[in-house]
């Protein structure tokens, strides 16, 4: 049993790097880290800036509308070029903005 219980908490670990790489995969392909990092400020904010501005918000549909239509303001005047769906689909979107917001 505890065998088992090692095996599935393994491959659960296996599934959520996966999904992890195909996220950032996603980004590199849409652009975003061209001006974005995880811990340091580029072009545009840190990931974990962005992570501590809406820590415990509900914000995931916000951001993603932010993602669309670009924008600027929130963390400085450098506007944020809109990033349609030919570059990144909604549900890449989606799982791009919850990791980043759990950063």
């Amino acid at each position: 049993m505890k065998a088992l219980l090692i095996t599935l908490s393994l491959g659960l670990g296996l599934v959520t790097v996966s999904a992890h790489a195909d996220v950032d995969e996603a980004m590199n392909k849409a652009g975003c880290m061209a001006c974005h990092s995880k811990d340091k400020k580029v072009v545009g904010p840190a990931f974990k800036d962005i992570a501590a501005k809406y820590k415990g918000q509900d914000v995931t549909a916000k951001l993603m509308e932010k993602v669309r239509k670009g924008g600027a303001g929130t963390f400085g005047p450098i506007p944020m070029a809109p990033v349609g769906p030919d570059k990144i689909s909604d549900g890449d979107l989606k799982a791009a903005v919850e990791q980043i917001l759990k950063s």
